[in-house]
């Protein structure tokens, strides 16, 4: 193929390819398409190529109607072949990033990819990395691994960072309504990634690396993880104090400047808030520092399945065992009204319930059945009147919109709600609300 650094930005870089059709790949393909670019989609997953090739959206936030505009607009396709990408303009990679089981970044999946690409890049390409990670990941690691492939980056290979900023289920903000922060490798790099992103996106916002870049996203969920999990410290303290959190918090959010409001919980999920500052962490540390803030954090995140339990135990009749007693868990997923598991604290909290000797069973309506790490297999059941009756607590575990609050107050014996949703729903149950002020522990 001819060199086409001139042609690429003449014809607007009509053309692209996501590598990584998930939770941030999938809406961002549907959002270049809909601004009228060619896009193909790569993903390993053969089957779920073959469900949007039809039209049928694997996620709960994205509908078979947008699916089956896009499919029918014949500038989507999905594929598992790497070799689709010879023709396109410009790659954008959405690969996930996990952490290992030590808790320090899982970068195989990006490694992979890399190594996939390589044979089939073209000179003249952009290459973006939208995956969460520590700083210094593009330079120090997809750089070098993209151009011992005969390249060279801001000459005949651009290469940026974009972090994503897709909020699954938030129906507020469009993809292209968020502001696009943008990085490369060099100044030509962020200029072709500007010009790619400046076509769909309402704002971008240039960075001047793309260590700076990937920092920034590891900054926005920092702040979260350490507000959230301040605040669920914060709520214990209240339970002991027998003072109402979620009373304080109102009270608190009245004031017009100098105070942001985050809630209680029972514990950060998801591939973003628990998992990015600890990509941050392991780069302090590697560098010989740390964040105190962010290991504490973690610290109280992974506590409040615990939490969670000792409130149980209190409730209960007998408050030193829960051995026996039947736990119906509302809810399994990170956030409510998406399908995602991934660090859900409902795992942790289902297991060790399961560890306590509890009669336990869960209801979601987006996940029919779980594995636990202690090899338990559970299945979503039906919330009957009579599964709710012939439990003794029903927790709110995750907030999905659907939830019949009113079904669960009239039939469950006791409700735990550890997201403040039952506010003043009447019937015949009993409610307890995390950081309510109910419990001596």
């Amino acid at each position: 193929m001819s060199n086409r650094i001139g042609d690429q930005l003449n014809h607007h870089l009509r053309s692209v390819a996501v590598v990584g059709l998930g939770y941030v790949g999938l809406p961002l393909a549907i959002a270049f398409v809909n601004k009228g670019f060619q896009v193909t989609g790569i993903d390993v997953n053969a089957g779920k190529n073959e469900l949007l090739n039809k039209g049928k959206s694997p996620l709960p936030h994205v509908s078979d109607a947008e699916m089956q505009s896009v499919v029918s607009s014949h500038r989507f396709i999905a594929s598992n072949s790497f070799a689709e990408i010879e023709t396109v303009d410009s790659i954008i990679i959405c690969v996930p990033t996990p952490l290992t089981r030590e808790h320090t970044p899982d970068l195989s999946y990006l490694l992979e990819t890399c190594s996939m690409l390589g044979p089939h890049l073209q000179p003249g390409q952009t290459i973006i990395l939208e995956s969460s990670t520590y700083p210094g990941t593009t330079k120090e690691v997809m750089l070098p691994l993209l151009e011992k492939y005969g390249f060279t980056a801001g000459k005949d290979l651009y290469i940026g960072y974009s972090p994503e900023r897709i909020d699954p289920g938030n129906k507020q903000y469009k993809v292209e309504q968020i502001p696009k922060v943008i990085s490369g490798v060099t100044p030509e790099c962020r200029d072709r990634v500007q010009e790619l992103y400046s076509q769909v996106f309402e704002k971008v916002v240039p960075t001047s690396s793309t260590d700076a870049a990937e920092a920034a996203k590891i900054l926005e969920n920092s702040y979260r993880l350490i507000n959230i999990s301040f605040i669920n410290e914060f709520a214990q303290i209240c339970d002991r104090l027998q003072i109402d959190v979620w009373e304080v918090i109102a009270a608190a959010s009245t004031k017009p400047f100098g105070f942001s409001a985050f809630y209680p919980g029972p514990g950060i999920g998801g591939h973003c808030i628990p998992v990015d500052p600890l990509y941050l962490q392991w780069k302090a540390q590697e560098r010989g520092t740390e964040s105190r803030m962010i290991g504490l954090a973690h610290r109280i995140n992974l506590e409040m399945p615990q939490y969670v339990v000792r409130c149980l135990k209190w409730s209960m009749p007998n408050k030193h065992s829960l051995q026996g007693v039947p736990i119906l868990v509302y809810g399994v997923t990170y956030k409510k009204d998406t399908n995602d598991v991934r660090e859900s604290t409902a795992i942790e909290l289902l297991q060790l319930l399961i560890e306590e000797g509890v009669d336990v069973s869960y209801h979601d309506p987006y996940i029919p059945e779980l594995s636990l790490e202690n090899g338990h297999r559970l299945h979503s059941v039906e919330l009957t009147e009579e599964a709710l009756s012939a439990a003794e607590c029903v927790v709110l575990h995750t907030d999905h919109r659907q939830m019949p609050l009113q079904l669960m107050a009239d039939h469950a014996k006791m409700i735990f709600d550890t997201r403040n949703v039952t506010g003043d729903i009447q019937g015949n149950a009993v409610i307890r609300r995390l950081g309510g002020g109910a419990f001596e522990l």
